[in-house]
């Protein structure tokens, strides 16, 4: 099967523009950028994609062994890339796709212009000196409660990572998108998610990059965000007055302008 069929690839925006490649986190799938899409086709070619196992994507493309790591992401990215012949790419990781753009700009920085992580971690377990958000019970009991009743974990989950409660409607759009992942599949991504440790490889990114975070994530705690920019040499970091981890959704115009001051380097 093709790339841009496996991972339901649509690409939309100008054509002649830079291209801008969206990579959804956990639990999403590419509709998660719908409102920021907008403004940046009008500058840019906006590749979107699902993740296998997530969205449309082929569900029977997906397999445990490929990916119970990280690096079954990165691959499928720079597949898509090559598919469609891309250079110069502006590669957007949200949450856990962050590390996955990290990962595949390590692999072919050339292929990559800039990289932009949105609420980055590169690791959710408290080690010593470094604050993850979580101790390893957090996430033990974390990952228990999703593979005993992933339905029930998905709705009490996404108000508390959405962190919107004047707006409900948002912490319910995240709740349906998790409810429709295969729950075979989002525990094992759940797994590959909150388990992974990519902070050795941060040091090692040459692609110039835009940290971004929000005020207050409870996923993502702004020492990550910090942490992050530290590890990257000559990165660049911004605060969105927003909150929750998904500012894409709850705060799209913000998220779009520093997605675009960015790539257009103003």
């Amino acid at each position: 099967m093709d790339v841009v069929s496996r991972n339901n690839v649509v690409v939309t925006g100008n054509e002649t523009g830079p291209a801008v490649l969206l990579a959804h986190g956990f639990g999403c799938d590419q509709n998660l950028w719908r409102l920021i899409v907008p403004p940046l086709a009008e500058k840019y070619r906006v590749v979107l994609f699902d993740h296998v196992g997530a969205g449309r994507s082929e569900l029977s493309a997906w397999s445990p062994e490929r990916y119970g790591t990280l690096d079954g992401y990165a691959d499928d990215v720079l597949r898509i890339c090559r598919e469609l012949e891309l250079r110069d790419v502006v590669l957007v990781g949200h949450s856990v796709s962050a590390m996955i753009a990290v990962l595949a700009a390590n692999r072919e920085p050339e292929r990559f212009a800039k990289l932009v992580l949105l609420t980055p971690s590169p690791c959710y377990v408290d080690d010593g000196d470094y604050r993850g958000g979580f101790s390893r019970a957090d996430i033990g009991e974390l990952l228990d409660a999703l593979e005993s009743n992933y339905l029930g974990w998905s709705a009490a989950m996404a108000p508390v990572i959405m962190d919107n409660p004047d707006r409900p409607e948002l912490g319910d759009e995240l709740a349906n998108s998790f409810c429709r992942t295969d729950p075979a599949i989002a525990r094992v991504f759940a797994r590959t998610t909150f388990l992974s440790d990519n902070r050795a490889d941060l040091a090692a990114v040459e692609v110039p990059t835009l940290v971004v975070q929000c005020a207050r994530d409870a996923i993502a705690p702004r020492e990550v965000g910090q942490f992050v920019h530290d590890q990257i040499r000559g990165s660049e970091l911004v605060t969105l007055d927003a909150v929750g981890h998904c500012p894409q959704l709850s705060a799209p115009e913000p998220t779009a302008e520093a997605i675009m001051a960015f790539v257009s380097g103003r």
